[in-house]
């Protein structure tokens, strides 16, 4: 693996639920900060390196049910660990801030938690094979059936987890607060019911608040 992170450098993900404004969100932060002086990364999961990419279109495109969700966590973690070792490290040990759209709190719920429970085989194959956490993480709030409708109106070829449905939707939204309780330190939540100006000016005061 790469060097340690030189000072100054950050690694802050967003995490919510499909359409809850992540994407808008994360290019508005990486303007605002490359604004301010700062040499910004934005990368994404599944994704974010060249074998991460590949894995991507493996997972959400296709029948929802084409993988286990033994296999999903195999592969998401396969993905996680390319980009950590091609793109984050890298870009940290360099002194960058480094956004990233998911990581691993979005494989906690997708994989361990809604299909079957599995969270403890997601946080073992982390701490194995990851062992890195964000020093910030982003929750946007949205409401479930206002973010599935968004989701499902852009009309992308990675729509294979929004078909599994508003439930699905639900248990996620339930399921990223708790783990904002679970993961206090890191953890801000950001009401994504408003204007995307009034939702932008807020990460920016946290990212700030957090890279003071």
């Amino acid at each position: 693996m790469s060097a340690a992170p030189r000072p100054g450098a950050r690694f802050i993900s967003f995490e919510g639920i499909d359409g809850s404004g992540k994407s808008t969100q994360i290019k508005r932060l990486a303007t605002h900060l490359t604004q301010q002086g700062h040499d910004v990364v934005l990368t994404r999961e599944p994704g974010g390196s060249p074998g991460a990419e590949e894995i991507r279109a493996l997972v959400l495109q296709g029948d929802p049910d084409r993988w286990s969700a033994e296999t999903e966590i195999l592969l998401f973690t396969a993905a996680r660990r390319d980009h950590l070792e091609r793109t984050i490290l890298p870009a940290l040990a360099e002194g960058k801030i480094v956004l990233c759209d998911r990581f691993a709190d979005s494989t906690r719920m997708y994989q361990g938690l809604s299909r079957g429970n599995l969270r403890g085989i997601v946080d073992s194959l982390h701490e194995l094979m990851i062992g890195r956490e964000p020093d910030l993480t982003i929750l946007i709030d949205m409401d479930p059936a206002t973010g599935l409708s968004r989701a499902l109106s852009r009309q992308t070829k990675d729509e294979r987890f929004e078909a599994f449905g508003e439930d699905l939707q639900k248990a996620m939204r339930q399921g990223f607060l708790d783990l904002a309780e679970e993961f206090a330190s890191r953890f801000r939540i950001v009401d994504g019911a408003r204007d995307i100006d009034s939702v932008a000016d807020d990460i920016a005061a946290l990212t700030e608040a957090a890279l003071a």
